[in-house]
Order: structure tokens, then sequence, then C-alpha cells
């Protein structure tokens, strides 16, 4: 059963996150870390980059992978991951060499999830996936289905999804999804799940009913052996509402 550290707000939440981070690439300083997007871990990348401007060498051997993308928009539209992650981390620790992910406007989307794939056999597994929790359970783009699908793939976007705050600023709607599989994430060495702020209060509880389907994918979280979830007090399922 997973069990969730509670901290105060998403300051002191993300501050932990980015220490943990922080001591794993120490241990393994070639670790591959596999990165969502969203606004979640976006104040853990940021603490993430400052140690890196004081520390540069830590992150000498970091490689990179995006977990998902908004397909259809363009790489440079300001709503999607690519934007996201190169701003917070990619482009201010100079990783751009050790960083592989979807491009968002691929001319073949299932050739370009096949690429992906390959380059994550080829490197991985993932030491460390960092991820948020879906207001549907969603991870990355493994939506609530009947089945899911194992390794990268081009997804159909769910209404939750489309309605995520992070295209509020994007030049078109999305077209489809392309993330990682279930497959992928649960070869994880390593899960670091981040849940703030009162809306993710429903589906944290849900997680933490224990219950497993493939209608929340999120569940199958209790099926990993290292699963780290941290929570601020608003997200958490006993905070006084």
């Amino acid at each position: 059963m997973l069990k969730p550290r509670v901290f105060p707000d998403d300051e002191a939440a993300s501050r932990y996150a980015a220490d943990w981070l922080m001591a794993r690439i120490r241990r393994q300083p070639s670790t591959l870390l596999c990165l969502a997007a969203g606004s979640t871990p976006m104040r853990t990348y940021a603490l993430l980059a400052e140690q890196g401007a004081i520390q540069p060498q830590l992150f000498a051997r970091v490689r990179l992978l995006k977990l998902d993308e908004w397909g259809g928009l363009a790489m440079n539209d300001p709503a999607t991951c690519e934007q996201h992650l190169r701003a917070a981390l990619v482009d201010p620790l100079r990783l751009a060499d050790r960083y592989a992910a979807f491009e968002s406007q691929p001319q073949e989307p299932v050739a370009e999830c096949a690429r992906i794939a390959t380059w994550l056999d080829e490197n991985g597994p993932i030491d460390t996936c960092v991820l948020g929790l879906g207001v549907n359970g969603h991870l990355g783009f493994n939506e609530p289905a009947k089945y899911l699908q194992p390794h990268a793939h081009v997804a159909v976007l769910s209404t939750e999804s489309l309605a995520h705050g992070s295209l509020e600023g994007a030049k078109k709607r999305p077209a489809f999804g392309l993330t990682l599989g279930m497959a992928d994430i649960l070869q994880s060495r390593h899960i670091l799940l981040l849940v703030t702020g009162p809306e993710k209060r429903a589906p944290l509880e849900r997680l933490l009913s224990g219950r497993i389907t493939t209608d929340f994918p999120a569940s199958l979280l209790q099926l990993h052996g290292d699963v780290t979830l941290l929570c601020d007090s608003k997200a958490h399922p006993a905070a006084p509402r």
C-alpha cells in the first residue's frame, strides 16, 4: 500500500523532492531521469536548476528523458512539455546533448514512438521517474481504458487531459498524445510521485484506496516496489476541507 509523506505546502514538498533527487544524483552521477511536465513538479525542477548553478559538476553526466508530449503542437508552442522542461532544466543545466524527447509534430507519430522506444531500450531502464497524478488517474498520457499500452505510443487524449491548465496558452488544440507506456514507467528503478493542490485530493484518495484498475492507471503504481509519494496538506484526503 502506498503511503504519502505529507508536507504543509507545495514549497515544502518541492524542496524535499529536490533534495531527494539530488541525493540520487550524487549516488549515481549518470542517472537517467524521466520527467513529467505540468505545474506540479516545476518548483522542484527550479530548485534543481538552482543547485546546478552552484554545483554544475553534479549534473555533468545526468541524462534526461521526457515522459510525454502534446501531439500536434509546434515544438516552440509555449504549452508544450518541451518548452516547460527546456526552460526549467534542460537549458539552465546545459543538458541538451543528454536529453531525449518526443517531437511534438512528427510526420509519423507511430514511428516517433518507435524511435523513443528504441532509445530507451538502448539507454534504459529509467533510474528515477518523476510523475504527477492526473485528475482521472492518468500517468503521462496513459489514460483510463480497458487496456493499457506497455511502451511508447500514440494516445487518445481524455476530456480531462484536454482541460489541463497548461493548454490555456496553446496556439492550437492538441490532436493526440505521445507518451511512454505503463511498462516503461513500472520498470523504472525508483518512482517519485508528486501530488499537490486541492484539485488532487479526490484522485489521491482513490489512489490510496489500494484498488488496482486500468480505469485509474496510477493505481498500477501499487505494483511497484519503490515509490516515494509526496503530497501537500491541500491534496491529502485527511486534511480539513
